[in-house]
């Protein structure tokens, strides 16, 4: 019997990337064929994010997008995986028929079993403990070739009120260094130039099976055993950023100067409220000592508005230290309240439009900080990871060290040679509109 053709939709962050990646080798390992067009699958799997409200609403509509092709073409099965599946385990089947298979955050390794049971026309679940997931695994790299992920360690043990992800992914756990850097050394065999480390904590890194802080030490054996030229940092929190840590960063020449570094508060009270390890000392103090220490390091963050309690003092409060610190990359989301974490239960919940005209305001306020920190980049020449050209701008485009993949601006730049996709070129900077750059290749 010809085995089903397997269509992929991936959503959520990197670290859902990833698990995506494993479960699509481990398919093609066995025999399936995979397919990009949704109209030629006839099983889809759908790995989904489930952390605030709009990433599972997002969720939803692509498995009930999906479902038109069950009635209207040849698909038949849907196979829903990730964190919406883990933590809705026992409703899926019943809000949403539509689904075949529910494969929770620990069964990934299951997604064979899931698919085979699909293909017989049996509904499937599968949600092991997360700590029994084996980390890791070969994978189908989705990224472009110059680019990839890498996750160095599953779960959190942090427990912020407003974060459901202990309970979906379980407590922290860290990968091996030797597990890691041979990943990375695969990576750099297929072409990576850009290797970008993540996990839900990446500064906790090793804490949990070497008893320090040892993403300073992972970082240096991976540019003992790799050439890779760009290692960048996602993911780590103010209280975990040790001095060993800031000298990697500074002194490490294939470390981008940028780090991923979430504060979502500075107020004492909010940060208290959200159970955030380190108050707004600790916050500032991580900062300034990463600007003094790094020269021109990009720092990007992101802040919660309309978390239950917060005043306007606290707001306003936020806002001053946004212009103050004037973070070269910034993002903040309305507070979305979730069953099952200690804030949901809180008092003082804010209006949900109050909670927009704070989103609207800080984000305002950002967009001309972010757009005076670019006209001061006019003149300057930025090195450039190109990743194509835009026939309809007619130009070419990249990233600097300072903008990560998928979430920061773009360096579009005219040549008169032809950069190839993956290729570190140097760009003069000549004009700055809104969040990217433009110039001209020399």
């Amino acid at each position: 019997m010809k085995k089903p053709i397997i269509g992929f939709i991936s959503l959520g962050c990197p670290k859902n990337q990833i698990d995506t990646e494993v479960m699509l080798r481990e398919l093609v390992d066995a025999g399936y064929d995979i397919t990009p067009e949704d109209i030629e699958a006839d099983i889809i799997i759908v790995n989904t994010c489930g952390f605030i409200e709009s990433a599972k609403q997002e969720a939803i509509d692509n498995i009930l997008d999906v479902a038109w092709l069950k009635k209207h073409r040849k698909l038949k099965g849907i196979i829903c995986c990730g964190c919406l599946a883990e933590r809705y385990r026992e409703q899926i089947f019943e809000e949403l028929p539509e689904v075949d298979a529910v494969v929770g955050t620990g069964s990934i390794h299951n997604i064979v079993k899931a698919v085979e049971a699909v293909s017989k026309g049996e509904k499937y679940l599968s949600c092991e403990p997360n700590e029994e997931l084996v980390l890791g695994g070969e994978r189908v790299v989705t990224t472009p070739d110059y680019t990839a992920y890498i996750k160095i360690a599953e779960g959190c043990d942090n427990r912020c009120s407003y974060c459901a992800i202990p309970n979906i992914r379980g407590a922290f756990r860290s990968r091996k260094i030797e597990d890691i850097v041979e990943e990375a050394r695969s990576l750099e065999e297929l072409g990576v130039k850009e290797l970008v480390i993540v996990a839900q904590d990446t500064s906790r890194y090793g804490l949990d099976i070497y008893g320090e802080y040892s993403l300073a030490k992972l970082i240096r054996e991976l540019t003992k055993a790799t050439t890779i030229p760009w290692f960048r940092l996602l993911y780590c929190y103010p209280d975990k950023i040790t001095d060993e840590l800031v000298d990697e960063i500074a002194n490490n020449d294939r470390v981008v100067k940028y780090i991923d570094l979430p504060i979502q508060h500075i107020s004492d009270n909010m940060l208290k409220a959200m159970n955030r390890h380190g108050d707004g000392a600790c916050v500032r103090d991580t900062v300034k000592r990463l600007r003094e220490r790094v020269p021109g390091i990009v720092i990007r963050t992101t802040a919660i508005v309309g978390f239950p309690g917060e005043t306007e003092e606290d707001f306003t409060e936020l806002c001053e230290y946004i212009k103050e610190a004037k973070f070269d990359r910034f993002g903040a989301f309305p507070y979305s309240r979730e069953e099952d974490t200690p804030a949901y239960d809180l008092p003082d919940q804010i209006d949900e439009q109050v909670k927009q005209d704070r989103y609207d305001e800080i984000m305002a306020l950002q967009l001309d900080i972010h757009e005076e920190n670019n006209q001061k980049k006019i003149g300057s020449t930025v090195k450039v990871l190109c990743e194509g050209f835009d026939p309809v701008a007619e130009t070419f485009f990249g990233r600097s060290e300072a903008d990560a993949p998928e979430i920061d601006g773009k360096v579009y730049f005219s040549s008169k040679m032809k950069p190839k996709e993956g290729q570190f070129v140097n760009v003069k900077i000549t004009d700055a509109i809104d969040y990217d750059l433009f110039g001209e290749m020399i």
